[in-house]
């Protein structure tokens, strides 16, 4: 492997009012920042698609801290570049482990938004997926409206230099804050997150939440994009999403967000309730269910 991961001292975050930015800048000196990784499930083939990295903040007075308790408020600061630098680079060297033991998946990063206005972003990319030799095919990058607002034209040209590489770009919290159907045309998006808020009441039969998601899933099949339900927190919501043929899910009900050692283990041993949805829906028994999503041919010899 010729990527070396660097110290994560080089790079510092600016807080909201709490905590302050002195501590956020020793978390990462002092290695307190680490990256979890949440699957993506393929509904339809009952195989984990990809991963989700997502950074975690172990505070050694709070625990640790979700994105949402020590990043709000720096959407448009120029430093969540750096921290999405060091993300990546932790992601694809994980993305190179995984491959090694035979589980090719694909890793899905967040681009801050002063990212998307770095006209040298996409060759940070390139040169990381050739640092760590990750094939472009396997790293998916998400960015978010809010974040292509800030310079739609300077994103839009950005965007197309990442897409020039080979990576995936996909549109995460669609349905939230300046949402617009132009998104879908004036930007190179191959993936659509569905918000987790359009999923709580998607249960219910009729609901027009149930209407909306699904006109959003048929509406991106149209344009040739994959849709990914985020915020799946039970077996009925995720049963709709199957018979909307949304392509993958990603949620609580399937795996909270985890450390890169554990995945293996949840792969082997999935929640109980979600590995019965499976058997009933595949009508199958043994080895069906999520592990089976690893142990089955579409994933063959990953985690043996």
């Amino acid at each position: 492997m010729r990527g070396r991961l660097p110290p994560t001292g080089r790079f510092a975050l600016s807080p909201r009012r709490s905590p302050p930015a002195r501590h956020l800048r020793a978390a990462l000196s002092e290695d307190q920042l680490e990256v979890h990784y949440q699957p993506k499930l393929r509904i339809d083939a009952e195989r984990v698609a990809g991963v989700e990295a997502l950074v975690r903040w172990r505070h050694p007075q709070r625990g640790l801290l979700a994105p949402g308790d020590f990043l709000l408020g720096l959407e448009h600061h120029e430093v969540l570049g750096d921290l999405a630098v060091y993300v990546l680079d932790v992601a694809l060297a994980q993305a190179t482990a995984w491959r090694r033991e035979g589980a090719p998946l694909t890793v899905a990063v967040n681009v801050a938004s002063a990212s998307l206005i770095d006209e040298s972003w996409p060759a940070s990319v390139g040169a990381a997926l050739e640092r760590w030799e990750v094939p472009s095919e396997a790293l998916v990058l998400e960015i978010t409206e809010t974040a292509i607002l800030q310079d739609p034209d300077r994103a839009a040209a950005v965007l197309r230099d990442l897409v020039a590489t080979g990576v995936t770009v996909s549109l995460d919290d669609f349905g939230t804050g300046e949402s617009s159907l132009s998104r879908l045309l004036q930007f190179p998006i191959a993936e659509l997150k569905i918000d987790r808020s359009f999923l709580r009441h998607v249960a219910v039969r009729r609901s027009r939440g149930l209407k909306v998601v699904k006109a959003v899933v048929d509406l991106a099949h149209e344009l040739g994009q994959r849709v990914v339900a985020e915020g799946v927190e039970d077996r009925p919501t995720l049963d709709l999403l199957a018979d909307m043929r949304c392509d993958e899910a990603q949620g609580y009900y399937i795996c909270r967000p985890v450390p890169a050692a554990d995945l293996p283990h949840w792969a082997r041993n999935p929640p109980a309730a979600a590995d019965r949805l499976f058997m009933r829906r595949l009508g199958t028994g043994g080895e069906s269910g999520l592990g089976g999503a690893f142990r089955s041919p579409a994933v063959a010899s990953a985690w043996p």
